[in-house]
């Protein structure tokens, strides 16, 4: 014996047509357009910028290290990590290989017996410089097809648009 169900009134057809779906849209800009845009813009970026440093035997993220020593002098490794968008575990290998290759060395901090604050060495200041002078094609091969004007509005853009992320 078959007993009646109860079944939750239909949805009037108005009602489901105003909750739009993405399937629905076809040609509609995702959301999340923006974010894989930049993410291509990255891997972009760091293949052109990887190119120049290969040379001098070191990787972005071991650069991106030396970037923020040589801006703010001696620093705290968990600084460093908030910096470089590092984790704990990674910006201690990341200062390990700096240490090994002789350009960065870890030192005690006054006051606080568990910190180390990094600083670059001076081979690192040198290998900082050399990079420099050896990136710049590479860093104009990277925003050729920009127009003049617009390599500069566009780091604009990008650093307020990561500036929560930074501070």
């Amino acid at each position: 014996m078959a007993t009646d169900v109860p079944h939750p009134p239909a949805a009037p057809a108005s009602a489901s047509a105003a909750v739009p779906h993405a399937t629905d849209r076809p040609g509609d800009v995702s959301p999340f357009a923006l974010g894989l845009l930049l993410r291509r813009a990255h891997w972009h970026a760091a293949a052109v910028m990887g190119e120049a440093l290969r040379p001098f035997g070191v990787e972005l993220r071991h650069f991106a290290v030396l970037i923020e020593l040589v801006a703010r002098g001696a620093t705290v490794q968990r600084d460093l990590a908030a910096a470089t968008g590092s984790d704990k575990a990674g910006i201690m290998r990341v200062v390990d290989d700096l240490e090994r290759k002789g350009l960065a060395v870890r030192k005690a901090v006054p006051g606080d017996r568990r910190a180390r604050a990094v600083e670059i060495t001076p081979e690192g200041r040198e290998l900082f410089d050399a990079v420099h002078v050896a990136a710049e094609p590479f860093a104009e091969r990277l925003v050729a097809e920009l127009e003049p004007g617009e390599p500069e509005k566009l780091a604009e853009l990008l650093t307020r648009l990561t500036r929560d992320g930074i501070e």
